[in-house]
């Protein structure tokens, strides 16, 4: 439905379009230090204030978009990526060893939070950005694969995959021409939703210092900084929340759109 796929694409854009300018433009430089200007409220000069500092707050978060985003992204693609291609060995090859296998790995998986997968890979190559993925990408690997697996069993059955076996085309064959297109709606969804996951769980791990490290700026690490500075300057933790608490509304919002929009069975019901 529109009322929530257009604001959830609105937000969506907004985000996606402030990191891309900051990649040419900025109100102000991340990397400069102003004490003179620290924790200015919002004014012309600088419209969202500035921080402990003296950086622009705008800035920071515009770039700090950017951060996130791709710590996302990558991360849920490394999720479809692996997960994807195991769910669907998962259906075609069910009620077998194999199929135990990679569904008892994914159950391994999930006992262990992104957070906690994050600590383990930093105790042994250290904080940083690219663990944030691993660990994040990690968690969604079993996610996809889970969903995968499900909608591909529910297909196999049906009377084309039928067809198309007696036809002499084999399993992966299968997966990959039948089963794979009549489920990307699913995955398109599901992916949208792990993408604001992906946003919080970068803000999460950045927020207790497994994340983006300075001097790269992150959403997560600016709330983390501004904690002790909310009873004099509430802007400087304000800002940043507002951006990750909008950025997965909207994200959210378009998914839920594209999945009325995607759905057949919720057209049925419309229609």
């Amino acid at each position: 439905m529109t009322f929530r796929l257009l604001p959830g694409a609105v937000l969506t854009a907004i985000v996606v379009l402030a990191a891309l300018i900051s990649y040419v433009w900025t109100p102000g430089d991340v990397a400069s230090v102003d004490i003179a200007a620290k924790l200015q409220s919002p004014s012309a000069a600088h419209w969202l204030g500035t921080d402990q500092l003296g950086r622009d707050i705008l800035s920071m978060i515009m770039v700090g978009a950017r951060t996130s985003i791709a710590v996302a992204l990558v991360a849920v693609g490394i999720g479809m990526g692996v997960g994807v291609p195991l769910g669907l060995a998962a259906a075609a090859l069910r009620d077998t060893w194999l199929d135990d296998v990679i569904m008892r790995g994914n159950d391994l998986v999930f006992a262990f939070p992104s957070l906690v997968i994050a600590i383990l890979i930093t105790a042994i190559a250290g904080p940083g950005a690219l663990n944030a993925i691993i660990a994040i990408g990690i968690f969604n690997i079993p996610v996809f694969a889970r969903l995968t697996r499900g909608a591909a069993l529910s297909l196999w059955s049906r009377d084309f995959i039928l067809a198309a076996r007696m036809a002499g085309k084999g399993a992966p064959r299968i997966s990959a021409e039948h089963i794979l297109p009549n489920i990307a709606n699913l995955l398109i969804v599901q992916g949208t939703i792990q993408f604001s996951l992906g946003i919080l769980a970068e803000a999460g791990l950045s927020y207790v210092g497994l994340g983006a490290q300075p001097p790269v700026p992150s959403w997560g690490r600016m709330l983390a900084e501004a904690q002790t500075l909310v009873s004099i300057a509430p802007h400087v933790a304000l800002m940043p929340g507002l951006a990750i608490v909008l950025t997965v509304l909207g994200l959210n919002l378009l998914g839920d759109g594209l999945r009325d929009v995607l759905d057949p069975r919720l057209r049925a019901v419309r229609t």
